[in-house]
């Protein structure tokens, strides 16, 4: 089992049936999210215990929980054809991120909810090297991991290749390239791939991508966090999709 703490998180973990075994909330904590939470869990027969604050303090940081967790089990993972499928009931082309070793849960969680937000279809993390679906990621993410699907490979470079089989366009992102990225047609089935906090890309997956942009930036400073690059590209993903549909 996993532990999740925050009101946000674990309510979309019971929007979307997570299996959770028992609910623990503070007798201090209240509000609409807490009632959400205690509607949803009678209904799905969880268990709901309530503590007394001190005792809830010992078991858990009541400002970091918010006055309340849960004992959840491990996170899904879902393979790169449900992917696809996803994108196929929804009648629209192919838009996956893949999260290539970014290593701060806090920069996954944001990511993923970035993604969602941005209609992203799905995202790729590799085994290894990269943060671990935790609690943190839950929390960052505000509950969007709960609805974003995600697939876990062994091998990111032969994923790349595998899609562009698929005849999916694999872009990178790399300050020396030549196009920027609102140049650039995201309307077309594409994976966009966000690489590591302080590394970048790796020269191997940047060897296999489709495609290389530029994100324009003031010469005064050339260094963006990689989740608000990441938001960047897929924002202009989002926004070239939804004005091609008007």
């Amino acid at each position: 089992m996993n532990n999740l703490y925050g009101r946000n998180p674990i309510c979309e973990a019971l929007k979307a049936f997570r299996e959770i075994k028992k609910i623990i909330i503070s007798e201090t904590s209240h509000g609409p999210v807490i009632t959400e939470i205690i509607s949803l869990a009678q209904k799905q027969n969880v268990e709901v215990v309530r503590l007394q604050q001190i005792k809830f303090d010992k078991l858990q940081n009541s400002e970091k929980s918010q006055g309340v967790m849960a004992e959840a089990a491990e996170h899904i993972f879902v393979t790169i054809e449900t992917l696809f499928a996803i994108a196929k009931s929804k009648n629209e082309n192919p838009f996956f991120v893949i999260f290539d070793e970014i290593e701060d849960p806090h920069n996954l969680g944001a990511l993923i909810r970035t993604a969602l937000c941005c209609g992203a279809h799905g995202g790729i993390i590799p085994k290894h090297h990269t943060a671990p679906i935790n609690q943190t990621v839950a929390k960052t993410s505000s509950g969007a991991i709960e609805h974003f699907p995600l697939a876990r490979v062994s091998n990111i470079v032969s994923t790349i290749d595998s899609l562009k089989e698929e005849n999916i366009t694999v872009i990178g992102t790399e300050m020396n390239a030549k196009t920027s990225f609102t140049n650039f047609d995201l309307n077309i089935p594409i994976a966009i791939i966000i690489g590591n906090e302080g590394r970048g890309m790796r020269k191997m997956v940047l060897e296999h991508c489709s495609d290389v942009v530029k994100i324009p930036m003031s010469p005064l400073f050339d260094s963006l966090n990689a989740s608000v690059a990441g938001g960047i590209v897929m924002y202009e993903t989002f926004r070239q999709r939804t004005n091609s549909t008007k």
